[in-house]
């Protein structure tokens, strides 16, 4: 009996040798880079157990291929406009090519020192082609912050794919800061820039004031010619239609007519405190003397 026990045990020992020295995992999320005297043998990216021979003829380095989150570091940047800006990046990215990744790093701490580097040069080359107010303005139209993270995005991922066996799945701009030297400079800048805008619309306001003026100007003008020229019309028809007047009466009386208009005359040339000296047979007194 115990020596049966003896030689299960040892069964036992042999199994768990060759399970260790002759198998490895690969867990779910994870990838596994044989090697045989340091060079790659076989890549393992689904999860499962697999054969490999013991060491020190293999090795098996096993990486994390779930998705990865980062910030870059604080750069200082000169924009298109030549102002410094300092921005920070952050970023989710996993490992999309094991052997190239195992080849070119080894590991996620030399990873993510590559990678601060490739977003340092995407952040530089990508800023150079916009102007402060692309990333700080009042006018929301100007702000490009959206384009600026898909540039530099762009840029990463391609260095970072094609140098570090890397996919950068997202890329954004977290945090935009002023280096010290620069902020009162940027504060009279974005002053300059108000008061340019100001002055703008004020011109453009007395452009557009003195337009309308002139046309109401240029109405009024119109409206009192009309009305003019209406009255004048209005004084011509009414002088005609005196002299119409007159002239029917007169030639229905022609003594009784003058004889009125003597009389007329008289009542309009006297009031009470009038003193006048002339010849009674003259007109318009010649109408109360009957020559």
């Amino acid at each position: 009996m115990n020596k049966v026990f003896k030689w299960l045990f040892v069964l036992v020992f042999i199994v768990i040798v060759f399970a260790a020295g002759f198998t490895f995992t690969v867990r779910e999320g994870s990838c596994a880079i044989v090697t045989r005297f340091g060079r790659i043998v076989n890549v393992q990216q689904e999860a499962g157990l697999y054969l490999k021979f013991p060491w020190p003829v293999d090795s098996v380095t096993v990486f994390d291929t779930r998705n990865q989150y980062m910030e870059s570091g604080y750069i200082e940047i000169l924009t298109n406009d030549r102002i410094n800006v300092i921005l920070q990046a952050y970023l989710v990215w996993n490992i999309k090519d094991p052997a190239v990744f195992y080849n070119r790093i080894g590991s996620f701490e030399s990873a993510q020192g590559h990678l601060n580097n490739i977003i340092a040069n995407a952040k530089n080359g990508a800023l150079g082609n916009y102007t402060f107010s692309s990333l700080v303005s009042t006018n929301i139209d100007e702000i490009k912050l959206d384009e600026i993270s898909k540039t530099i995005e762009e840029i990463s991922s391609q260095s970072a794919i094609n140098n570090l066996g890397i996919e950068i799945q997202t890329l954004k701009i977290k945090r935009i800061a002023l280096p010290d030297a620069n902020i009162q400079s940027v504060f009279l800048q974005i002053i300059t820039d108000r008061n340019r805008y100001a002055a703008q619309y004020l011109a453009e306001g007395e452009r557009d004031a003195a337009i309308i003026r002139s046309e109401a100007e240029a109405k009024a003008a119109e409206i009192i010619a009309q009305g003019r020229l209406d009255a004048a019309e209005v004084a011509a028809e009414t002088e005609r239609r005196v002299a119409e007047i007159y002239a029917d009466a007169y030639n229905r009386n022609a003594e009784l007519f003058v004889f009125l208009k003597n009389l007329a005359a008289l009542e309009n040339s006297v009031n009470p405190e009038t003193v006048i000296i002339m010849r009674a047979s003259e007109s318009p007194f010649s109408v109360i003397t009957g020559n």
